[in-house]
């Protein structure tokens, strides 16, 4: 069986991951073929958005580097190297995927497991899901991005918190604290991820895309450059398929068609 599950179902790319032995902590193959998996969503017309989830009780416990690149002999740079080839590089495909990305955590999601969820543009949470800012509990500063996504997504003192002190935190507080969008009970986390991702794969791709990268840009960027990048995305979504149905079907008084054109 593979480590990662690969399926297309009614414009859904869902990936899978699936050593539920290890509590789905990912390997450096793992990560290769999910990048794959996201960067093939982007280029896709039959893929309109993406599901990241686990199997097991377990999300994602954290990054294992057993399978990774053998290192014989380490010298100053190769550890950031290995930060940037690897587990930057892997949250930064999440939120670079073209396609909206939802994460579906169905338990406990740890360091980088923790941070390939909040990189995803919509969070589901069942009931037992915890998140784990862990490094400070091995003595390691924070990789994949969290120091980058946490402040972003809910403010610079929560953020520290989270990762002075490494507490678990539940789905609900998560909920409370803006990590995730909505926590649901665990037999209902597949059914809520599919509805979602379906209603997404229904609407204007590109218009989604356009969106995605509007905001994702918004919070590095000063007003100026954030309303040229506005007013650039709408001159080219003018030009999809989708943007004219979408205006049609107003005028029309009718339901929109999309097809992610």
């Amino acid at each position: 069986m593979s480590d990662v599950l690969h399926a297309v179902e009614n414009g859904v790319s869902w990936i899978t991951l699936n050593r539920p032995e290890a509590m789905n902590a990912v390997t450096w193959d793992q990560r290769e073929r999910i990048m794959a998996l996201l960067d093939e969503a982007s280029a896709a017309p039959d893929v309109r958005a993406v599901v990241v989830t686990a199997t097991g009780r377990g999300f994602c416990a954290g990054a294992d580097l057993r399978g990774g690149p053998a290192v014989t002999e380490t010298v100053p740079g190769d550890v950031a190297r290995t930060i940037r080839r690897g587990a930057q590089r892997f949250i930064g495909s999440v939120m670079d995927c073209e396609k909206p990305v939802i994460a579906a955590v169905n338990g406990t999601a740890a360091g980088i497991g923790a941070h390939l969820a909040f990189a995803c543009d919509l969070v589901l949470a069942s009931e037992s899901a915890r998140f784990i800012e862990v490094f400070v509990r091995r003595g390691l500063v924070p990789d994949g991005g969290g120091a980058y996504l946490l402040p972003r997504l809910i403010g610079p003192q929560r953020a520290k918190e989270l990762m002075f002190f490494g507490d678990a935190v539940s789905a609900t507080e998560a909920r409370e604290l803006g990590l995730v969008n909505r926590v649901v009970p665990a037999e209902s986390l597949e059914k809520t991820a599919r509805e979602w991702a379906e209603r997404l794969a229904q609407g204007p791709t590109r218009a989604l895309a356009l969106t995605k990268q509007l905001v994702n840009a918004s919070l590095d960027t000063d007003r100026g450059a954030a309303f040229a990048a506005e007013a650039a995305a709408q001159e080219i979504n003018m030009t999809t398929r989708d943007a004219k149905e979408g205006v049609a079907s107003f005028v029309e008084r009718r339901e929109a068609r999309y097809l992610g054109r």
